[in-house]
């Protein structure tokens, strides 16, 4: 059998292995400069006395809520969203070991049909809004997590959640933003990008998850019928 020559009209591909630069020094100095980063903003938090005060009030809070039978709403975009099912997962499920009941915690990010079938028929600013409005009652509490404070379907939510009872909470980045001023609470973390301050804004949600935790987990042992803060 003969063999085809070569056509040499048509370059043969490149695998994307040779296209790519993967040699170590570039990709360890970014290993390096992210972990730094990540030390220099946790400290700078550490050393916040606003700030840490800010994560221990929130975390009272939640506990006084939570222990009186209210709920945790959370609300947020995109990897605001994944943290807010991240958190609320934790609480309906267990963050450690520890026994306790599982406690009531709803992301608002994640039911697709509602989503969809709200931001078609009201518009996208109003998908966590009208789900406050359906399920919110007086005596919850709504927590908002945004890097920015700015993102409208955010501040709608807390607007509705302020118009119904309900006590709003933030998780921002490091400046006052409108989100903050319509929160009863807020915690601003440090950081420049998205990317770090999200790092800091799930290090602060597990923070408060682990107090909900030791709390609930001790009444559970205790057999008492609430949480005693």
């Amino acid at each position: 059998m003969s063999q085809r020559p070569a056509n040499h009209n048509h370059p043969q591909p490149v695998s994307e292995e040779s296209r790519v630069d993967s040699s170590v020094e570039w990709i360890d100095a970014i290993v390096r400069r992210s972990l730094r980063d990540g030390i220099n903003l946790r400290q700078q938090l550490l050393e916040n006395e606003k700030q840490s005060a800010a994560i221990a009030a929130v975390a009272g809070k939640l506990l006084a809520v939570l222990g009186a039978g209210g709920t945790l709403f959370l609300c947020g975009n995109g990897g605001s969203a994944a943290d807010c099912q991240h958190l609320a997962a934790e609480l309906t499920g267990r963050f450690s070991k520890h026994p306790r009941r599982g406690l009531p915690a709803v992301a608002l990010t994640t039911d697709s049909s509602a989503l969809t079938a709200i931001a078609n028929d009201f518009g996208y600013e109003q998908i966590f809004s009208r789900q406050i409005e359906a399920l919110g009652r007086a005596g919850d509490v709504l927590l908002c997590i945004s890097t920015s404070g700015k993102s409208p379907n955010v501040l709608r939510a807390a607007e509705q959640a302020r118009a119904q009872g309900l006590l709003v909470m933030a998780l921002s980045g490091p400046n006052p933003s409108e989100l903050s001023a319509l929160s009863d609470l807020s915690i601003l973390v440090p950081g420049q990008t998205p990317d770090r301050i999200q790092e800091l804004h799930i290090s602060v949600g597990h923070i408060l998850c682990e107090v909900i935790d030791q709390a609930f987990g001790r009444a559970f042992v205790a057999g008492l019928p609430r949480v005693v803060i």
